[in-house]
Formats: C-alpha cells, sequence, structure tokens
C-alpha cells in the first residue's frame, strides 16, 4: 500500500498492522489473526505480462473469479467479481470453463465446487487462504452441540441456519437436519423462513458461525430483542449456557465472527463523526451490535457498492468493510467528489484474502496452462449432497 493511498483513506499503519499477515494479535479485536509470513511486497511487473499470456493461451478453458476484498493487482484478470454466492453462481453459469480458478478463500472455492458440474475444476491459488471465521465452527464442534441441544429436549425445534461463510462441512450438516444457508443479503428472509418452519412460538435458530449477523439480522431488522439471544461457545462445556437458557432463547447464536469486521468499535463510529462532520456512515452487518446501532446504513459488500454508486457528489462515507474494498472504491468515485474513507484509523486488510497474489496467481495460471492441474477443492460427495440441498433451499426463498 502506498502512503498517497493511506492518506487518501485516512488510516495510519501502525505496528497492529503486523497482524495482518504476520505473527501479531490486535487487543481491540475479538480475536488476533494468526498467520505465519509477512504482507507481500508489491509484484514484479513482469508477471503482469506472464498472467496475461497464460490467461490467453488458455482462452475459455479457464474463469477467474474474484472476490471483492482481493488485492487490485488479482482483480485485474478477475473475469467476474462479486461476493461468495454471486461468484460460485457465476462459476455455474459457464459450463464451458474446464478450470474454476477461485481469487477468495477456502469455504468460496468448496461452494464453487458444489454448484459447478463434476466436470469442472475449482482451484485456490493458496490452498493457505483460509477463513478465521469460517474455521471458528468445526463440523465436531457443531455435532456436540446438537448433542447438547438434543439433551436440553429442544433440538426437534431447531432450524440451523448458517451464514455463507462456513465451511462445506457445516453447509452438510445445515442441509441434513432440515435448514438453510444465507448471504448477508438474505439473511433476514432465511431467518423468516426458518421460524416458519415450525410452531413460531416455540421454534428456534441455532445460526452459524456469525454470531453479529444473526444477532443484527434478529435484533435490528425482525424486532426481537437481545435477550431473546444467547451465545453458544463451543470452548465451553455445554456452550456455556445452561438449559434454562437454551429453552427460552429463540437465536442460539454461535460464538463466531469476522476477525476484520470484529474490531470496528463504537469508537471508530464516534470518532468518524467528529472528524468529519455530515459523515454517512456504512458498515457490514458482520459488526458488532453497538457499531451496526450506530450506523447510518447497513448491508453485503453488494450493498455497499450500491449505495456508492447512487451517492450524490460531493457526500461523504465512512466504511466498515475490508480495506482492499474500501481503498478501490475511494479512487473509483473520488472523480465524482464523493469522499470515502476507512472507518477505523488503523488499517486491516483480511489477512488470507491478501494470500492470493500475483505469483500465486502466476503459478496457477502458468501450471494450468502446461497442462498441470494444482490446488484443486474438491467436497466429497456426500457432503456436496447435503450441502447443496441446504444451497437448493436458500435460492427456493422468497
Amino acid at each position: 500500500m502506498t502512503t498517497a493511498q493511506t492518506t487518501e483513506l485516512d488510516v495510519q499503519p501502525s505496528p497492529l498492522a503486523l497482524l495482518l499477515l504476520g505473527r501479531e494479535a490486535d487487543p481491540r479485536s475479538e480475536r488476533g489473526v494468526e498467520c505465519p509470513g509477512d504482507l507481500p511486497s508489491p509484484s514484479d511487473p513482469d508477471l503482469v505480462e506472464r498472467a496475461r499470456a497464460a490467461k490467453e493461451k488458455l482462452g475459455d478453458k479457464v474463469f477467474v473469479l474474484g472476490h471483492h476484498y482481493q488485492r487490485d493487482e488479482v482483480i485485474q484478470f478477475a473475469d467476474v467479481t462479486g461476493d461468495s454466492f454471486k461468484l460460485a453462481r457465476d462459476a455455474a453459469a459457464r459450463p464451458e470453463a474446464e478450470y474454476i480458478v477461485f481469487c477468495g478463500v477456502h469455504f468460496m472455492a468448496e461452494s464453487a465446487d458444489i454448484l459447478t458440474s463434476a466436470e469442472q475444476k475449482v482451484v485456490l491459488p493458496d490452498l493457505a487462504a483460509g477463513c478465521s471465521m469460517a474455521d471458528m465452527a468445526t463440523a465436531e464442534q457443531v455435532a456436540e452441540c446438537w448433542d447438547v441441544l438434543t439433551e436440553a429436549g429442544i433440538a426437534e425445534q431447531v432450524v440451523p441456519v448458517s451464514y455463507m461463510n462456513s465451511s462445506a462441512d457445516i453447509k452438510a450438516f445445515t442441509g441434513k437436519h432440515g435448514g438453510t444457508i444465507c448471504t448477508s443479503s438474505n439473511a433476514r428472509r432465511a431467518l423468516e423462513w426458518a421460524f416458519g418452519q415450525g410452531d413460531p412460538a416455540s421454534t428456534k435458530v441455532l445460526f452459524l458461525p456469525d454470531q453479529h449477523l444473526g444477532r443484527n439480522t434478529a435484533v435490528r431488522d425482525m424486532g426481537m430483542s437481545l435477550e431473546d439471544c444467547v451465545v453458544y461457545n463451543p470452548h465451553k462445556p455445554n456452550g456455556g449456557l445452561t438449559t434454562e437458557e437454551l429453552r427460552a432463547a429463540k437465536m442460539i447464536l454461535w460464538r463466531g465472527h469476522c476477525s476484520v469486521h470484529g474490531r470496528f468499535s463504537l469508537e471508530s463510529v464516534n470518532d468518524v463523526r467528529a472528524r468529519i462532520p455530515g459523515v454517512n456512515v456504512l458498515v457490514h452487518p458482520e459488526c458488532r451490535h453497538e457499531v451496526v446501532a450506530a450506523a447510518d446504513h447497513v448491508g453485503s459488500t453488494e450493498y455497499i457498492i450500491k449505495a456508492l454508486e447512487e451517492a450524490p457528489a460531493g457526500s461523504k462515507w465512512a466504511i466498515g468493510t475490508e480495506l482492499n474494498l474500501v481503498r478501490r472504491l475511494a479512487n473509483r468515485f473520488a472523480p465524482e467528489g464523493k469522499e470515502i474513507v476507512f472507518l477505523d484509523r488503523t488499517v486491516c486488510f483480511c489477512s488470507t484474502m491478501n494470500r492470493i497474489d500475483l505469483p500465486h496467481l502466476v503459478w496457477t495460471l502458468e501450471s494450468l496452462a502446461e497442462g498441470t492441474l494444482v490446488n484443486r477443492i474438491e467436497v466429497d460427495a456426500e457432503t456436496e449432497a447435503f450441502a447443496k440441498l441446504a444451497l437448493e433451499r436458500m435460492l427456493a426463498l422468497p
């Protein structure tokens, strides 16, 4: 990131920024990000030409997907950009593409494999590109949680709703137990569907794995109270909850969160309002409840992009989401006189998204062009069947 770009977004690199791809922890966030390695320096310009040549050689055999949080040097080679579910559906709509190169993280590539044909091969340029949120709910932990709900006598009343940002195993669990998947755009519709699967007075939802999206949707969008929500902690016996608490709850929220969105605080909102009079605060629903409650607008990455596209010239915006996207939007809309800043003063990229850099992409494309399949992501048949069932329920939502 250049000094000019840092100044433009009014963010200040600090030692905390080392948590992005280094070995540091951020004491102000809910959980530090730990993964070995340092943030790569800008790639050799020669790699740009190599990527173009390999992609041209592959032609229609390859389809490159770029998530909004990817760095610019990777996004320039994406055939389509979007959020995780949109990209997976775009891949499924291109059956002639033998190779789907997903510039994102592991759970996204899994979803693309689930939705594409058996003949298509989904490739993740760096297998270390995971997701801390998705990793916060394992199949073993969720199975144990279901045992706790069964022992409490409420499992038959519980409908699982899992966020798209989850592993294929969790999606399969959801499908097997009569639940559905949701995105940050349709979470309310998914919850309304879930509560309609039984007696509304007694039906409960187990929301996986992001507690904040579940809480914000239930309370902000559906009028529930914070008391209707309890947090199940997989690292505590019985999730840290009593049987009475489980029976009284309407929303059983898994104790997971996004390490990027979880760092935004009410202090961040108050600070930016004091610094920039008239600023519009726009945040992702993965942010904490108090941040969402204090914001002017709340929505998914696609919502954020659309809101800024429709914003009047001269308007001011503080965005609470991943910095690569905020920086790209700030540059895109600067000619229209729209002032766009990062909500927090400290730089915070998504560490694992940034593992997909140009060297990894070039290696992937050149390997495929030479006929060598690398880093294939493949979901086993049983897991795929149940995960697809949960995804199909989402697609059928009104």
